[in-house]
């Protein structure tokens, strides 16, 4: 007997403690993915191109990203001490991170290219969790929402100032091209165990497979029809 989707709003910590076992795994699992990954990206990515960016200007918006993203990792850090999860399970050491992290950043074109891409997948991501009933989860991905716009926006704005010339232009391409394929993994298997899960637990509302779908109508909008660039042919089903 397939259990009953649960639709009515966990409102606390304390709440969450008397749901059944398997919305209590859900929500454990969803915060640490979410702690470990946005510390390892703010690490590899958004820390590193402080030093690469190439004015003044720039370093100080790549500081601020790199404090948010950090920030964002201690707000899921935290929730998850509250609920329960070991300190140590909400490190790279402790859970590996998502594949898309093992691009080794090397130029700045580079992260344009990861914020305009990878906050664009996390914008989706955060999305599905403001609707999801364990309400101090929403709560937080409320709060994480603007930062996440703000991101992407940043990587929109880096990414149209640098193909205005025929040098910046083929390396944003080159960035594409080498990046974007690692994406369509960010959204998970499809005919997933675990998004079944959430998705019975009214923790996220939508598949692994129309996630990534809808991730790269928007993604092909902006790198096709406003960069006016090619987006490299990917698998779209994991």
């Amino acid at each position: 007997m397939t259990p009953a989707t649960i639709t009515a709003p966990v409102k606390s910590v304390a709440a969450l403690m008397d749901m059944p076992e398997e919305y209590q795994t859900a929500v454990r699992k969803i915060v640490r993915s979410h702690a470990v990954n946005e510390l390892y990206g703010a690490q590899v990515y958004d820390e590193p191109a402080i030093a690469l960016a190439p004015n003044p200007y720039l370093k100080w918006l790549a500081c601020r990203i790199a404090m948010e993203e950090y920030g964002h990792h201690v707000r899921f850090r935290q929730l998850g001490e509250q609920i329960g999860i070991p300190a140590a399970e909400m490190t790279p050491q402790g859970k590996k991170p998502l594949s898309i992290f093992e691009f080794p950043l090397k130029s700045w074109e580079e992260f344009c290219v990861v914020k305009l891409t990878a906050d664009l997948a996390e914008i989706l991501q955060v999305e599905d969790l403001m609707q999801c009933t364990f309400l101090p989860l929403r709560n937080l991905a409320k709060m994480t929402m603007p930062e996440e716009i703000f991101h992407s926006q940043f990587g929109k704005d880096t990414c149209t100032e640098l193909v205005k010339t025929e040098e910046g232009r083929k390396k944003v391409q080159a960035a594409l091209d080498q990046y974007f394929p690692m994406m369509p993994a960010f959204f998970g298997k499809s005919n997933s165990a675990n998004n079944e899960l959430y998705r019975r637990c009214g923790i996220k509302r939508h598949t692994n497979e129309a996630m990534r779908a809808d991730f790269m109508k928007r993604v092909r909008e902006v790198v096709e029809g406003h960069l006016k660039l090619k987006l490299p042919e990917v698998a779209e089903a994991a």
